[in-house]
């Protein structure tokens, strides 16, 4: 993502995407499938870091949440808006040119997804230092470099080896990866098709209904993730926001780990499912935060912990979800259940840890000011206020967002 500008990257992955979403409309074998879900999976690979880092490339550590908020609004939405949309094909386009539903489904969301990759070339802003002068002028460009090195981001870097070496090698860099891993599987009760399967059984709606009743939890988690995204940045910080949505989420779970309570508890289970989803962009905007004195060290983390994290959902679910289980699933639900408490453990060791880390730079930073003084270097009194103005205004950034 240093070499390369985003606003060309996102749009191209994205229309390839279409691309290969589509073919999956005229697949006759299961090889065949496998072939197109991999080249789906490796195009929509790149979007989410990538939308991330710019986030954290124009925006101050305590902006980020959200936007990111705002942003992340449309996996919920689209996860709704396509439910509504599989329900109308299921019921509108079943035989249509002799082709079932569920293939009019890989045709529509093409028709959707091709033409928004074009726009993004447009209306994607890149970053500071790589700009898509479509939509961002000079003078837009300078007020953000102005806001941005005011609080101690760095604008230019190119990834090279040392910097990879350098973050595998921190602490920091596994503790932000454990956290992530424990926040995507404290929600993979969502992704198993849970929710549907458990509408299915009871027996009482059609195919189509199953479908639109499907859209309830993801419509709720649309009003969640504003929530937690507004609160992180206005008033609670990062690390009480996670803590709240992740407890809410262990709430619901609660009910489904323990399943026989009145149906009203599994209704109630299920629409507190997206708060596991609230918190992400209160998570990647902390993360943004943190690393905003290095774009290298930023770009590598928020690709390699999506890849880590995300690839151990590839198989806990398998383990977790059997099928022979539905709709019941009681070692998911408690795995995802253990998984949103340690997501709170983890929250705060970091929380602690980075706080420290931070009060560590910042008296290494005074002692090498006062050896610099102490050997004859001085500077203007005018000089030493400034600098100690932006030094109180940067702490106080910090703590903010790190508390």
């Amino acid at each position: 993502m240093t070499y390369v500008p985003i606003q060309y990257l996102i749009p191209i992955c994205d229309i390839m995407w279409g691309i290969f979403t589509l073919l999956q409309y005229r697949v006759n074998s299961y090889a065949e499938l496998a072939a197109y879900r991999f080249m789906v999976g490796w195009f929509e690979a790149a979007f989410f870091p990538a939308m991330h880092y710019v986030f954290g490339s124009w925006y101050r550590g305590h902006e980020i949440a959200r936007r990111g908020g705002i942003f992340y609004t449309g996996l919920a939405a689209g996860t709704l808006t396509a439910g509504l949309i599989q329900a109308g094909a299921s019921r509108s386009l079943e035989g249509v040119h002799g082709l079932e539903g569920w293939r009019w489904m890989y045709i529509i969301c093409a028709i959707i997804t091709i033409p928004v990759g074009i726009f993004g070339f447009f209306v994607i802003p890149g970053t500071v230092d790589q700009p898509n002068r479509f939509c961002v002028n000079s003078k837009d460009i300078e007020t953000a470099r102005e806001r941005l090195e005011k609080h101690g981001h760095v604008l230019h870097g190119k990834m090279k080896f040392g910097h990879i070496k350098r973050t595998l090698l921190g602490f920091r860099f596994w503790l932000v990866i454990a956290t992530d891993v424990l926040f995507w599987n404290a929600g993979i009760h969502k992704n198993t098709g849970s929710y549907l399967l458990w509408i299915k059984s009871l027996g009482r709606y059609s195919a189509a209904k199953v479908n639109e009743m499907g859209t309830i939890a993801p419509a709720l988690g649309i009003a969640y993730t504003l929530i937690a995204c507004f609160a992180s940045d206005m008033f609670l910080g990062p690390a009480w926001s996670i803590t709240v949505c992740s407890a809410l989420n262990a709430l619901g779970l609660i009910f489904l780990t323990v399943w026989t309570v009145p149906e009203g508890g599994l209704w109630f289970g299920f629409a507190t499912m997206y708060w596991s989803n609230a918190l992400s962009s209160v998570f990647h905007g902390w993360v943004n935060n943190l690393l905003r004195d290095s774009p290298e060290e930023r770009s590598f983390t928020l690709v390699l912990i999506n890849l880590l994290s995300q690839s151990s959902t590839a198989w806990t679910p398998l383990l977790t979800f059997p099928t022979v289980e539905a709709p019941r699933f009681r070692k998911g639900y408690s795995f995802c259940l253990g998984c949103a408490i340690a997501l709170i453990v983890f929250t705060w060791v970091m929380h602690y840890y980075l706080k420290r880390d931070r009060r560590q730079k910042a008296g290494s930073a005074d002692e090498e000011t006062s050896s610099r003084h102490g050997s004859g270097v001085t500077t203007s009194l005018e000089g030493d206020l400034k600098k100690a103005e932006n030094s109180t205004a940067e702490e106080k950034n910090i703590e903010k967002n790190i508390d």
